[in-house]
């Protein structure tokens, strides 16, 4: 898989979680994609500071983008 193509399946992961974020006033969005396995993202709106945000990452996000692109090993949060 290429980079480009990694970014892509990244992207495809996120609109797929974005939707469930929304409906709680946040959002999510790609900042990189390091050495093509380490993915930051940036918590935005009310996802920013929300004491449940560590565990949606982690056991939303990060599986998600992992479906899509299974050679990534870590979702960082950049905030």
């Amino acid at each position: 898989m290429t980079s480009e193509e990694l970014k892509i399946n990244v992207e495809k992961a996120l609109d797929e979680i974005r939707p469930f974020l929304q409906s709680d006033g946040g959002n999510i969005s790609l900042v990189s994609i390091d050495n093509d396995s380490s993915v930051k993202v940036r918590l935005e709106g009310a996802c920013v500071g929300c004491t449940v945000n560590q565990m949606t990452l982690k056991s939303g996000v990060e599986m998600t983008i992992k479906k899509y692109a299974p050679q990534i090993e870590e979702v960082i949060n950049i905030s």
